[in-house]
């Protein structure tokens, strides 16, 4: 994620028109799940995810919503026109090297799908094997920008960082003459997002500077004074790690979160109570959560799991996305890839576009403001922005 605080994406003719104007209309996948190839043979897909491992509870919400959207985009059937899709499911742990291996196996058996990619790290070693195999490939909660571009063969159903830091810019208005500091530690983790906001923020006309800390830190006064001193229009805080708590509340006691407007990612449910007292006066950015949109496919996601959380959104896009390649394309990838460039559907978040150049995933994002204390919080929308508002810059297509 690039913020986060704890530890740790139809043919009889008058169907082939349909196609056409889906191709850069508003659609649902759901509505036209008839075709997808010549035989009655099952379409294999493989879903290559954390089960285990450090984001692990990202993995679920992944695979729940995954199950919960192949159930909508089918009309509950499982199938596309007569074809069982056929799901297997592999634990890479949120290592690479496992999850390379196991597409690869996947490959070797006849898996022209493979979807899942829980860590950027995941989806960055998976994309260039899908590349040289032919095969789709729909990355998951990844949010690493560099997997928007990566091949003709390489799409995403989640969102990336620089929707992330444009949902941040958006609470500064103009950034012409403001000033912006990022606080985070030390570290490849603080530094991208430093230089996301530098790119993002800064790029738009804010003055960026940072306060850093060590990661093995405990005592966070003199950085909330450096904070205080510098005076920032907008604090960036991007922490990960069991010592959030400690920092929220020494930002929270030294008066940096009444003195600007601070700004942060929002995690998993589970991690709202890492806040503490502290959480009203935090402006959160947020992919999702439960009651952002009133959509239909939020409504049948929550009929399926009850409360929707973080990473719920992104597999239920995925299995749209899978729905409607084989819907169009059948068994040849060529044809899939074809039929998900510049798609518009309707996903839980809302509209959601698929842009042709480079495969980035357009989408709304949310400004919340969180309410409760102890372990009872509630997280409310301040804002919807359109994925024309968040859309990142397009990139040249590597492969």
């Amino acid at each position: 994620m690039t913020v986060r605080h704890t530890r740790r994406a139809f043919l009889s003719a008058a169907m082939m028109m349909a196609a056409a104007l889906a191709a850069t209309a508003c659609g649902s996948p759901q509505d036209t799940a008839t075709g997808g190839g010549d035989s009655a043979a099952p379409v294999k897909v493989g879903l290559v995810y954390s089960q285990s491992g450090a984001l692990a509870s990202y993995g679920k919400q992944y695979i729940e919503g995954f199950k919960a959207g192949l159930d909508f985009a089918t009309k509950g059937t499982g199938k596309v026109g007569d074809r069982k899709i056929e799901l297997t499911e592999v634990d890479d742990a949120g290592d690479p090297a496992k999850a390379v291996s196991a597409a690869k196996d996947l490959i070797g058996k006849g898996t022209k799908i493979i979807a899942g990619s829980t860590a950027s790290g995941v989806a960055l070693q998976v994309a260039p094997i899908a590349a040289q195999n032919k095969v789709l490939f729909i990355s998951g909660p990844a949010a690493t920008d560099a997997v928007t571009g990566a091949n003709k063969y390489t799409f995403r159903s989640g969102r990336q960082s620089y929707q992330d830091v444009v949902t941040a810019k958006s609470f500064i208005g103009d950034p012409t003459g403001k000033k912006v500091v990022v606080f985070a530690q030390d570290g490849a983790f603080g530094d991208a997002n430093e230089a996301a906001v530098k790119t993002v923020i800064g790029g738009a006309g804010a003055t960026v500077s940072s306060v850093r800390a060590p990661a093995s830190a405990t005592e966070f006064t003199p950085f909330a004074s450096q904070i205080k001193a510098a005076k920032p229009d907008l604090l960036f805080v991007a922490w990960a790690g069991t010592t959030a708590p400690a920092m929220w509340q020494t930002l929270d006691q030294q008066g940096v979160l009444s003195s600007t407007t601070v700004v942060t990612g929002l995690d998993i449910r589970a991690s709202w109570p890492t806040f503490g007292a502290a959480g009203a006066k935090i402006s959160f950015l947020s992919h999702y959560f439960d009651g952002a949109s009133d959509t239909e496919a939020s409504k049948a996601l929550k009929a399926k799991v009850n409360t929707i959380d973080l990473f719920h959104p992104d597999g239920f896009a995925a299995a749209q996305m899978v729905v409607r390649a084989v819907q169009e394309g059948g068994d040849d990838v060529d044809k899939m890839v074809k039929a998900l460039e510049d798609w518009s559907f309707d996903g839980v978040k809302g509209k959601m576009t698929i842009r042709a150049a480079d495969h980035a995933l357009l989408q709304p994002m949310f400004q919340a403001k969180l309410t409760g204390s102890g372990t009872e919080f509630t997280a409310t929308a301040q804002k919807s922005l359109t994925g024309d508002e968040t859309a990142p810059p397009a990139v040249a297509m590597k492969g």
